[in-house]
């Protein structure tokens, strides 16, 4: 089965959720979710992460993490390890209480921070389990929008997105989210890029130049066509070839141009092409060609400046979205 390919670094926000083994309860008593939250404080001690928000329901949860150090796989194989054993030990069961590995998505917290908040908080109200979200105390609503705010949560951040005054915050952020009370709310995770990702263009851009290219070769990876996929061919061509002046079949037949070695290492970055069929735009080059060449103008463009401020110019004209 195909597995979500994780993605750390320093800073990194992620919308995190796990549930409960065939949809299964993972909380039986309110001392089970006081228990999953003293595991969120161990772990913040010990790997030094923030809560943004959280919303633990009966069979699953969702958090909004943001990781200074990286390091999101030790955080949740810390939580979802311990919890087991404690939901094993007190119920005298075995086995998996989680069904399959948790699901992390990036998430761009100028353009979604907010909107995932008020998303999660309403998350019971959805559910039809409580009418407003304040009746739900399994959520870190309340440290939003009222002083008594729980140590796990920081709000500064999602609450400075309002106004920078504390209280009117507090007020606003209420209101922002229960201006929504009655309406269907599309799901912001509708947006999600490649299984992964939530956020604007750029931010989008900047994850995908993380990713190394040999791990979206491995065959287990899901979402891998969509990660590989960053522009058409064609999009890509023509944006290159505008770029330098020159047309595909001037660059194909110079075998030592800076023009062909980028468009090759575009091609390979940006497009869901394989390696065969690059280099069947390039003469007949092998599989191993078009690797190598991608491979050594990657390496010379860490300190190439000038061949930086073309690929730069070349990434403004090309469209990872579709349709």
């Amino acid at each position: 089965m195909a597995r979500p390919l994780r993605i750390e670094y320093e800073g990194a926000i992620y919308h995190v959720t796990a549930r409960g083994n065939e949809r299964s309860k993972i909380f039986f008593t309110k001392k089970d979710y006081l228990k999953f939250k003293e595991y969120i404080a161990e772990a913040q001690t010990k790997f030094n992460f923030l809560l943004h928000a959280y919303v633990l329901m009966t069979n699953h949860y969702h958090l909004i993490i943001e990781t200074p150090d990286v390091n999101l796989g030790k955080i949740m194989h810390y939580l979802n390890g311990s919890y087991t054993t404690y939901v094993n030990i007190k119920r005298k069961r075995s086995g998996h209480l989680f069904q399959g590995r948790y699901k992390a998505i990036l998430v761009d917290k100028d353009s979604y921070l907010l909107e995932l908040s008020r998303y999660l908080h309403l998350n019971p109200v959805r559910a039809k389990m409580v009418k407003t979200p304040e009746e739900y105390l399994q959520s870190s609503y309340g440290s939003y929008t009222t002083t008594s705010r729980e140590d796990i949560v920081v709000t500064a951040m999602t609450l400075g997105m309002l106004t920078g005054d504390k209280a009117p915050a507090m007020e606003r952020y209420k209101a922002y989210v229960e201006s929504r009370l009655g309406e269907e709310i599309s799901s912001p995770m509708k947006k999600v890029y490649g299984g992964m990702m939530l956020g604007r263009e750029s931010f989008i851009r900047d994850i995908l130049s993380r990713l190394e290219s040999e791990n979206l070769e491995r065959a287990e990876i899901s979402h891998r066509k969509a990660l590989r996929t960053g522009a058409g061919v064609e999009e890509l061509v023509s944006a290159l070839c505008e770029q330098y002046g020159v047309t595909l079949e001037e660059i194909a037949g110079s075998r030592r141009s800076q023009a062909r070695n980028a468009m090759i290492y575009l091609l390979k970055k940006y497009t869901g092409a394989t390696n065969t069929e690059i280099g069947e735009l390039f003469e007949g080059l092998s599989y191993s060609a078009v690797a190598k060449i991608s491979q050594n103008f990657s390496k010379q463009l860490a300190n190439d400046k000038d061949n930086q401020c073309v690929i730069k110019k070349i990434q403004k004209h090309i469209s990872i979205f579709k349709g």
